[in-house]
């Protein structure tokens, strides 16, 4: 008898990605494939899917090497845990950027082989996402490599320094509530559609700032967000107690884009969970302020001289300084993804406040199941 093969996804705009990736995994046996419900999509892409659950059934059932294909019934990141627990297939397929701990703990508890494929596009064709057939002058994401909290106000008081960004083409479509300026891109699109019009590039990241955070607003979203995706290639801004950087140096030069891209990694954790806090606990003051921007402007240096060890070694002070004046961006998962990662990297980070989202890991060699980035080059 075949073994039985366990795949979930979303699977909108069926292409062909999703197509190689259901043929690498027949390899291992019959392939089962559990759909998220519209509903589910809903809450983790924040937005609707463009066809319908039952849609989505129908084409994928009809891929000759889909054994079979049923919409899960549950909800979040592990919406098929109740039809997984059921079938109890012998493996688990994921592709690298859905690899996430809770995947894998789940088929440790269930006795069920965990296999992870790295997204590759069947020999001859072009890498495709759901999201670039979505959107063909698609928006970019932003990467906070340094300094992030130093763009509010209630940090920099203590002591200035610098935030430092990248802007990184949609490889492929970040979960919402994960660290990458995904509502600030939501706003963005509302803003400007599907493409970010020319101009001078501080302006319309001012003018994306202020739509983000309108008169009213209780909670001000970093103007980092708009800064790291409207400037294409690394930005760092220097802030010094406003919401304003008083500066904001740029670079697109491909040594320095190409140096960035080769070092990091990107591990998914997941969404965060929809209790999550930040600001418990917090504790802010001169030397905790003073830490940070000292490790981020070390950091910026290890880029404009691309020293991989300093680089990796500032991202590590930098996510440490950070997490001692926000104690909730730790939480056992990102512990457990550092502990599995911790020997095979130079440093690490979390993207945006934590709780979840991505590890940024930085290293000389590959990081086995990392995700890569593209540096965004151009606004055209």
């Amino acid at each position: 008898m075949a073994k039985k093969v366990f795949v979930t996804g979303c699977y909108d705009l069926l292409h062909s990605g999703h197509v190689e990736f259901f043929r690498q995994a027949s390899q291992y046996g019959d392939v089962y494939v559990a759909i998220g419900s519209d509903k589910t999509i809903y809450g983790l892409k924040g937005r609707m899917t463009v066809n319908s659950e039952q849609e989505r059934l129908f084409m994928v059932k009809a891929v000759s090497c889909v054994h079979d294909a049923f919409i899960s019934q549950g909800s979040g990141i592990l919406d098929f845990e109740t039809e997984l627990r059921e079938m109890r297939p012998d493996y688990l397929v994921v592709n690298s950027d859905g690899n996430i701990a809770e995947k894998q703990t789940l088929c440790r508890e269930l006795g069920i082989e965990y296999v992870v494929l790295e997204r590759k596009p069947h020999e001859g064709l072009e890498a495709r996402s759901t999201t670039v057939l979505r959107e063909r002058n698609y928006l970019p994401y932003r990467i906070e490599l340094a300094g992030g909290w130093l763009d509010q106000p209630y940090v920099s008081k203590h002591f200035p320094g610098p935030v430092v960004t990248l802007s990184i083409e949609p490889t492929i479509e970040f979960n919402e509530r994960s660290g990458m300026a995904g509502s600030t891109r939501n706003h963005m699109r509302e803003l400007w559609g599907a493409k970010i019009p020319p101009g001078n590039y501080e302006k319309l990241a001012k003018i994306l700032f202020c739509y983000d955070n309108p008169p009213g607003t209780k909670i001000i979203s970093g103007s980092q967000d708009s800064i790291g995706l409207v400037f294409p290639g690394l930005a760092y801004a220097y802030f010094d107690g406003g919401y304003w950087p008083e500066r904001i140096e740029h670079h697109l030069d491909e040594s320095l884009l190409s140096f960035v891209e080769n070092a990091l990694y990107l591990v998914p954790l997941g969404p965060r969970y929809a209790n999550f806090d930040v600001m418990a606990d917090t504790f802010f003051d001169r030397e905790h302020a003073k830490t940070l921007a000292d490790a981020t402007d070390e950091n910026w240096d290890a880029i404009l001289n691309q020293d991989i060890g300093k680089f990796g070694s500032s991202l590590r002070a930098m996510f440490e300084a950070q997490v001692a004046m926000f104690p909730a961006m730790m939480n056992e998962r990102v512990a457990a993804v550092i502990d599995k990662y911790r020997d095979s990297a130079l440093g690490w980070k979390l993207t945006g406040a934590g709780g979840g989202g991505y590890m940024i890991f930085a290293s000389d060699k590959p990081i086995p199941h990392g995700v890569r980035i593209i540096a965004r080059r151009e606004s055209e």
